[in-house]
């Protein structure tokens, strides 16, 4: 009789970015990567588990934007031609290499790519998100949604804005999947009140917010963050165990940076040269990572000084690693077991890009990690959060703490001196949207009621948190701010436009092959029920 439960959550999650005007735009690059280095190789790892027999659970989120992406022809014709670029970068280098080490990492790489593409067009049939329709449906993973576009639900001002995100998520999701979900996850696990009772009213069963959302609940929490709480409104809350994921997602102090595992920051697109990077990473010479990374972390040293990756030894550490996590938690599930009269759930949520493309083996560690659970493991299994509440449905009942899993456990990190520019145009854009709903009940023409969908588009658009997120880290700032504004001001010049009657028909239709996103969306959505 197994003691308690492992339940893994991946959230898997992108801005929406597209930019039809452009052959080759550098951001969208994040979204190939993450398919090239994180959704397949884990969707082709938990398919080989499958095969194999073995009994894992998992829960996965995907999110709106991302999931509109992945079944975006425009971008999946650019993401086809990102892993074949790739793939003839390699045979180009196998050609004039002569150090065999590095031939054999080339070799690697190729392969690999090959591999992985074939899954794709085949098993998957040249869409992801069959991977994930498959895997639920035969009961390995559980795939939950998100608010439409990942808004830190506490910041927003308006409370029918904050239901429209969780209602378009929800809708998004049974669009994709053919049922409702059950779960979600709130953008940044960002809490406070009223969002259970929203989860609630779209039937929303569950979500996960970080721990200190249910060691300070009110009531406090019996069992800490080893077992989930249910708020008054009926909605289960699990709570993110420190010690389970710090030792898989921290390169310092966690298993991603053991010096033999692959260096993320040295690209083989430093070391080629310029014609090699015109012809394969970007027409125009900007060297951006190709992903193609041939050297190990090595040690504490210059990117100068890495050794060259030796993928036989990293794929023993993996195992090393795997476990080592399973016996931390075998010990961590024995103890809370002793002392409680339910089977615990140790809960250990990641962003899914940690897993291949931050730490290239990653894929291979969660497949490893449940092999030996389901072989060798007599105290633990996995689970998804949707079985532990089948099977216990009964809960404490508990208000969750306001709380994020983000820097600091509150919001500092999307409000700060350096993003407080952005809420004041959001609760005035929020406000005319609500109003456009109001005034325009019966649009008087297809024109205006195309301009009005854009509207709520680019309003949902400029509320996503990975523009404040990125700015305040420091990452891709410029592009962050530029995206920020950009929603703000098209959402600014489409209300004046629809007041005035005067739409620039040229611009809605340039706009609606760039913001894509939600091609149901009805504007009529924002309209508040008296």
């Amino acid at each position: 009789m197994k003691k308690g439960y492992l339940a893994i959550v991946l959230h898997t999650h992108l801005p929406f970015v597209k930019h039809p005007e452009e052959e080759f735009f550098i951001e969208e690059n994040w979204l190939y990567e993450a398919i090239t280095e994180s959704y397949l190789p884990l969707l082709y790892n938990f398919y080989k588990l499958k095969n194999e027999g073995i009994h894992f659970r998992l829960t996965m989120s995907l999110t709106p934007p991302l999931s509109n992406m992945l079944l975006d022809d425009l971008l999946m014709n650019r993401f086809k031609r990102y892993i074949n670029l790739r793939i003839a970068l390699l045979e180009d280098l196998l050609k004039n290499e002569k150090d065999e080490k590095k031939r054999e990492n080339f070799r690697f790489y190729l392969e690999r790519l090959k591999t992985l593409y074939e899954f794709f067009r085949t098993t998957l049939k040249g869409n992801v998100i069959n991977g994930f329709k498959d895997l639920q449906n035969e009961g390995f993973i559980d795939v939950i949604t998100c608010t439409a576009t990942h808004e830190i639900l506490p910041l927003e001002t308006h409370r029918k804005i904050q239901e429209v995100q969780v209602e378009v998520g929800v809708e998004n999701y049974k669009r994709i999947f053919g049922r409702n979900p059950r779960g979600i996850w709130l953008g940044e696990c960002a809490y406070a009140p009223p969002v259970s009772e929203i989860l609630s009213k779209y039937g929303i069963e569950y979500t996960i917010l970080d721990a200190h959302g249910l060691i300070n609940a009110k009531p406090t929490a019996f069992y800490g963050i080893s077992a989930p709480i249910v708020s008054k409104d009926g909605v289960a809350f699990f709570g993110r165990d420190p010690e389970a994921s710090k030792q898989v997602w921290s390169a310092k102090e966690g298993y991603p940076g053991d010096f033999n595992y692959r260096e993320f920051y040295k690209d083989i697109v430093y070391e080629i040269e310029e014609n090699k990077v015109k012809k394969y990473i970007h027409p125009a010479g900007f060297k951006v990572d190709s992903g193609i990374k041939i050297h190990k972390i090595t040690g504490n040293t210059g990117l100068d000084k890495k050794e060259l990756y030796d993928r036989t030894k990293a794929l023993e550490m993996v195992d090393t690693h795997a476990g080592n996590y399973m016996f931390n938690r075998e010990r961590q599930i024995e103890y809370l077991s002793s002392i409680m009269d339910r089977k615990p759930i140790v809960v250990a949520p990641f962003d899914t890009e940690l897993f291949g493309h931050w730490w290239f083996e990653g894929p291979e560690f969660l497949a490893t990690l449940m092999r030996k659970i389901d072989k060798y493991s007599e105290v633990i299994e996995t689970t998804t959060l949707s079985e532990y509440i089948d099977r216990y449905p009964v809960m404490q009942v508990s208000e969750p703490a306001i709380s994020s899993w983000g820097d600091g456990g509150y919001f500092r990190v999307w409000l700060n001196d350096n993003t407080d520019w952005i809420y004041p145009h959001l609760s005035v854009i929020g406000k005319r949207m609500l109003n456009l709903a109001k005034q325009f009940e019966k649009p008087k023409s297809k024109l205006q009621e195309r301009a009005l969908n854009m509207c709520a588009k680019e309003l949902l658009l400029a509320e996503s948190s990975d523009w404040a997120f990125l700015i305040t880290v420091g990452s891709a700032i410029n592009y962050a701010t530029e995206m920020q504004r950009f929603h703000i001001n098209t959402f600014n010049k489409l209300y004046k436009e629809i007041l005035e009657d005067k739409i620039d028909e040229t611009f809605l239709s340039y706009l609606e092959k760039k913001d894509s996103i939600f091609p149901f969306l009805d504007y009529r959505i924002f309209k508040e029920k008296r």
